[in-house]
């Protein structure tokens, strides 16, 4: 009889824990942590993995709190990788791309490298055109953060950290930033970026993924995808790619994404001197959301093969839409795939692009005392056959 009610006891304490366990909403994401190898000064890199009940996984690496994978199954379950990125750490120093980077300080263009706050004017670092692109300098992309913290649970989380001193890449005021990965078990990945400053500047965080929701080298490029923007309007550019200042209707032109349609159409009309000056798509969308406190719709893009969605959500009042057109074929990603044209898209949400240089633009300002925060969230999903 012992023997019994010790199998019994036994039996109903391993039930009580499998409820337990089931019920446990700690359990449903994974965050884990391993070495992804050392940058050329020696210094150590780190590769967080935040894996989802569903199946949705996102790799993050410290070099430029940088995503650089995001798995995600299509509807039959069959899982691939849908990020353009390096395949290893090296390529990622020796030919810097941007690609799924943290941008800082300030994401997109800057005209001249040049803007002015409280009548002093502060000079960036210049590009090749004579603009500040991405933070210019050593920007935020190619620094490697700390990884102050990772925890499992119901949502899986990674906190990198980064601290830019005052003056660095010509910014004013000393900024302490971070951003915030987590995943829940749904594979909704947000990312939060916080900062604070000491003195008046400007910033505009936002993440540099490249998709293609047919997956990373997929015969069928990201041109092949299925684009919604809810945008009524976008903001044309000059020869060099920065902002007129005019606020286009995107009705009737092949900026009108409105409505769903592939990325392909429209991207060689050579009739538009838009998609001329972009050699495609890289133009800002002013979202007809505008800023919010909450994270809204910018963005959905989809694989109708697959089956695979993405939905980009932001609290930022535009999204820079870039269509890959500057992958010439000379650069090796995963899995040793030549990237050329159209082979990722850009979907950044963001502040608009020379902002600091049109008082009409949303304000990119962030002063002491008063933090700067970006809520974004990728989330991954299918759609029916």
């Amino acid at each position: 009889m012992r023997n019994v009610d010790k199998g019994f006891m036994t039996a109903v304490a391993i039930s009580a824990l499998a409820c337990a366990l089931s019920a446990h909403p700690a359990l449903a994401a994974d965050a884990t942590q391993a070495s992804a190898g050392t940058r050329s000064d020696g210094t150590e890199v780190q590769a967080v993995t935040l894996k989802a009940a569903n199946g949705v996984s996102a790799t993050i690496l410290t070099y430029g709190a940088t995503l650089w994978k995001l798995m995600a199954p299509d509807r039959n379950g069959k899982v691939a990788d849908v990020l353009v990125a390096y395949g290893d750490l090296a390529a990622f120093e020796k030919k810097p791309n941007f690609w799924g980077a943290t941008i800082g300080r300030y994401g997109n263009r800057i005209a001249g490298g040049k803007f002015t706050l409280d009548g002093k004017t502060y000079q960036l670092p210049q590009n090749d055109h004579g603009q500040s692109l991405h933070g210019g300098g050593k920007g935020f992309d190619v620094q490697n953060w700390k990884l102050e913290s990772v925890k499992s649970g119901k949502v899986a989380k990674a906190v990198f950290s980064l601290v830019s001193p005052d003056g660095d890449s010509g910014y004013p005021g000393t900024v302490k930033v971070t951003a915030t990965y987590s995943l829940d078990e749904s594979g909704n990945l947000q990312i939060v970026f916080d900062a604070t400053t000491d003195k008046p500047t400007v910033l505009n965080l936002t993440n540099h993924a490249l998709f293609n929701m047919a997956g990373e080298g997929s015969e069928r490029d990201a041109t092949t995808n299925v684009l919604t923007i809810p945008a009524s309007r976008y903001t044309p550019v000059d020869d060099k790619l920065i902002p007129t200042g005019e606020l286009r209707a995107v009705a009737g032109g092949p900026f009108d994404f409105t409505k769903p349609k592939a990325v392909a159409v429209g991207l060689r009309n050579g009739r538009d001197q838009q998609i001329v000056y972009g050699r495609g798509f890289d133009h800002n969308f002013a979202l007809d959301k505008g800023q919010t406190s909450t994270p809204r719709l910018s963005a959905r893009l989809e694989d109708p093969v697959s089956g695979r969605v993405l939905e980009v959500l932001s609290t930022e009042p535009g999204v820079q839409f870039y269509s890959g057109n500057f992958l010439d074929g000379t650069l090796v990603g995963k899995q040793g795939h030549l990237y050329r044209m159209g082979d990722g898209i850009a979907l950044e949400p963001q502040k608009f692009p020379d902002g600091p240089n049109h008082p009409d633009f949303p304000s990119t300002r962030v002063d002491p005392g008063k933090p700067y925060r970006h809520v974004m969230i990728y989330r991954v999903t299918t759609s029916p056959r």
